[in-house]
C-alpha cells in the first residue's frame, strides 16, 4: 500500500497579519489536494541570528515528528532548516529579494540587503533541490543540476469572473467612472506607487480614478478586478508577481513593468500591456487599457494562464512530480 508524501513547509512566522505568507499557505493547501500531508513550521525570528538559532526548536520537531522531505521557502528560512541538520532532503524555494536584494528603485539595490545574495549563494551544496520563481531568480542559482524554474500557480476557484456593475457597486464605486486598480502598498520604495500616480495625473482626465485599497480583504480584491478598468503594476523587481496572474484570471486588463516573469505571463494577450518605467509611456499603456475596457470589455487573460499550466492543480502536480525525484534521490 503506497503512503501519504509528508512535507514540512518551514517558512517566516515573523508578520502580524498571519502566521504564513497567503501565497505559500496557498501552494501548502493545492499539494493537500493532491494527496500530500503538508504540515507548516512557522519560523519566529529575525536575522541571520534569529534563523540560526531557530534551528534548535525545529531539531526538537523533527526528532518528535517524521516527515519525508523539508521545503523551505526563502533563503533565511533554508538556514534555519539546513542548521537543523535534518536526515531528509530540502528543497529551497528562492522568493526573490533573497536572490537579487531589495530593490528601493529601478535597477538600484540596498546596498545592506546583498548579504542575502551572498547567504544565497553559500547555502546551495546544503540542499537538496532549489526551486526559483522566474528566471530572473534563477540566475544565482550555480548548482544547476538542482535548479527549476517553478511559479507560482492561481487558484481558479477563488478568482472567479463578477459581473462589471455588480461589482461597482458592492465596492460603492461610480459606474459612470473609470478605475485604474493599484493594489500594493503606496509606502513601499519597490512596489512604486509613484510611477501609478504620475501616470495618472498625466492622463488628466477627472473620470479617470486611481484606486489604492489596501490593505483590503481577499474578497475585495478580487471584487476590485471585476470593477477595475485596468490593474496595473508599477513594481521595481518582483519575481513571479501572482497579482498579474490573478488578475488575469479575473479577465481584468493589465499594465505592468517588465519585471520577473510579467512580460512573459501577459504575452501577446489583447488588453495587457508592457510599459516602460517612464511615466508618459506607463500613461499611454493605461490608456490603451482603458480604450481596451471601453471597446471590448474583459481580456481573455485566464485562457493564458490556463494555456501556460500555471493554475495552482497543475504547478501542485509538478511539485509534488519533483518531490518524489528528489526524495527517490536521497535514498
Amino acid at each position: 500500500m503506497e503512503t501519504t508524501m509528508k512535507v514540512l513547509f518551514v517558512a517566516s512566522g515573523n508578520s502580524k497579519n498571519f502566521d504564513i505568507a497567503p501565497f505559500i499557505k496557498s501552494q501548502g493547501e493545492s499539494l493537500i489536494e493532491n494527496g500530500i500531508d503538508v504540515q507548516f513550521y512557522p519560523v519566529v525570528g529575525k536575522g541571520i541570528l534569529g534563523y540560526i538559532k531557530s534551528s534548535k526548536k525545529l531539531k526538537l520537531f523533527l526528532k518528535e515528528n517524521s516527515f519525508d522531505l523539508i521545503h523551505a521557502h526563502y533563503t533565511l528560512s533554508g538556514l534555519t532548516a539546513v542548521f537543523s541538520r535534518p536526515k531528509i532532503p530540502i528543497v529551497l524555494s528562492l522568493m526573490g529579494s533573497d536572490a537579487y536584494g531589495e530593490y528601493i528603485g529601478h535597477k538600484k539595490v540596498k546596498f545592506s540587503s546583498r548579504y542575502l545574495t551572498l547567504l544565497t549563494y553559500l547555502i546551495q551544496p546544503f540542499v537538496q533541490a532549489i526551486f526559483s520563481k522566474s528566471p530572473n531568480i534563477d540566475k544565482f542559482v550555480y548548482r544547476k543540476k538542482i535548479a527549476h524554474i517553478v511559479p507560482n500557480g492561481v487558484i481558479f476557484e477563488k478568482f472567479v469572473q463578477i459581473e462589471k456593475k455588480k461589482a461597482k457597486a458592492d465596492l460603492g464605486l461610480s459606474p459612470k467612472e473609470k478605475y485604474v486598480l493599484f493594489l500594493g502598498d503606496p509606502k513601499s520604495n519597490r512596489k512604486n506607487y509613484s510611477l501609478a500616480r504620475r501616470s495618472v495625473d498625466l492622463i488628466n482626465n477627472p473620470n479617470i480614478k486611481l484606486l489604492t485599497p489596501y490593505p483590503t480583504t481577499h474578497d475585495n480584491v478580487i471584487k476590485h478586478f471585476n470593477a477595475a478598468d485596468v490593474f496595473v503594476m508599477c513594481a521595481f523587481m518582483e519575481g513571479s508577481p501572482n497579482v498579474v496572474k490573478e488578475a488575469m484570471v479575473c479577465n481584468c486588463p493589465v499594465v505592468t513593468t517588465d519585471v520577473g516573469d510579467a512580460a512573459w505571463v501577459v504575452g501577446d494577450t489583447p488588453g495587457c500591456y508592457v510599459a516602460s518605467f517612464t511615466p508618459q509611456d506607463f500613461a499611454n499603456k493605461i490608456q490603451q487599457a482603458v480604450s481596451f475596457s471601453d471597446k471590448v470589455g474583459r481580456t481573455e487573460g485566464r485562457k493564458r494562464i490556463i494555456e501556460l499550466g500555471l493554475s495552482a492543480t497543475t504547478v501542485a502536480n509538478r511539485i509534488s512530480n519533483l518531490y518524489t525525484e528528489v526524495i527517490d534521490k536521497h535514498k
